[in-house]
């Protein structure tokens, strides 16, 4: 079974997406999503410093770009399911068609407004633990004012808080982890600090045309499968505020059978997650347009061992 994956903040970097710009159709349609959105998502995505795609306004509309770009490029295509981590799962739901492509853009624009307006009331950030025990791990994030913002899986967890809260953290770090990574991201993002966010979010879900999934939607915020678009919708909302749990949803990719991954651009996060959680798991990050050749070859043979598999 072949999973399709999203990644999130932090993901991309200056002038990824100028590759992509020559496949057909692809300036096209980033430039209808720019005018859709009001930003220039071509500027940004090929131009840009890396302090400029490090603003969250910028940042978010630019990967879920990028993401839906990338996965149209693989073809026609249904893999068993899809998920996304933190603003990834934007991406996710409109391959998964509970949302149109312009829809997710125009949320996502505004997501991003309003996680950087949050962002901007304290000082904060988030910064990734590389080992150590959760056990030990999570009491020591408690002990300094921080929470854990993302649990990974695979010996990672992302620490989200203050300024001070994090310069705490990277002289004491927690017992058996071996470094503290600051994070390209301009807030703490899935705490407390985003709840305004969370408002302006719920506004802006009221005037969305949903549609149930077509196909299994794996939620961040518990690792389940859920069939409801509004749901989804929910979940999307509530989610700027809430810790991402991307190792139940590698828990579920499990359950459910997985044998293939495919991180659609700018992938490579979670790949790396699934190299050392999903072991037997086959996984492939689409970076440039020269990744896609190997991604279709993965999915076909992942198509045909499952039909040699109903088969048998």
């Amino acid at each position: 079974m072949l999973v399709l994956v999203a990644p999130g903040q932090g993901a991309q970097t200056p002038g990824f997406l100028t590759p992509w710009l020559d496949l057909p159709g692809a300036a096209d349609r980033l430039a209808a999503w720019s005018d859709a959105i009001g930003l220039d998502l071509v500027h940004y995505g090929t131009q840009a410093d890396a302090d400029a795609i490090r603003d969250t306004a910028v940042a978010q509309p630019l990967l879920v770009a990028a993401g839906l770009l990338s996965a149209q490029a693989l073809g026609d295509i249904t893999p068993g399911a899809v998920a996304g981590h933190s603003v990834g799962e934007i991406t996710a739901a409109a391959y998964a068609g509970v949302l149109s492509e312009d829809a997710a853009l125009g949320f996502v624009r505004k997501r991003g407004l309003a996680m950087a307006e949050a962002a901007a009331v304290t000082q904060t950030g988030m910064a990734a633990l590389l080992g150590g025990d959760p056990e030990v791990t999570l009491p020591h994030l408690e002990k300094l004012g921080l929470t854990p913002a993302n649990v990974n899986g695979a010996g990672q967890i992302v620490a989200a808080g203050t300024a001070e809260q994090l310069a705490a953290l990277a002289e004491d770090k927690p017992e058996g982890v071996r470094k503290v990574v600051p994070l390209k991201v301009a807030g703490a993002f899935h705490t407390h600090h985003m709840a305004p966010a969370v408002a302006a979010l719920e506004e802006a879900a009221q005037g969305l045309d949903i549609a149930d999934p077509r196909l299994t939607y794996v939620s961040n915020r518990d690792g389940q499968a859920v069939a409801s678009g509004a749901e989804v919708v929910s979940r999307l909302v509530g989610q700027v505020a809430n810790p991402v749990r991307w190792d139940l949803c590698m828990d579920t990719f499990q359950e459910l059978g997985v044998t293939a991954l495919i991180e659609v651009c700018p992938g490579g996060t979670l790949t790396g997650l699934a190299k050392r959680a999903l072991k037997g798991v086959r996984n492939l990050a689409v970076k440039t347009p020269d990744d896609l050749d190997a991604a279709r070859e993965l999915i076909a043979e992942t198509a045909a061992s499952a039909a040699d598999a109903a088969g048998a």
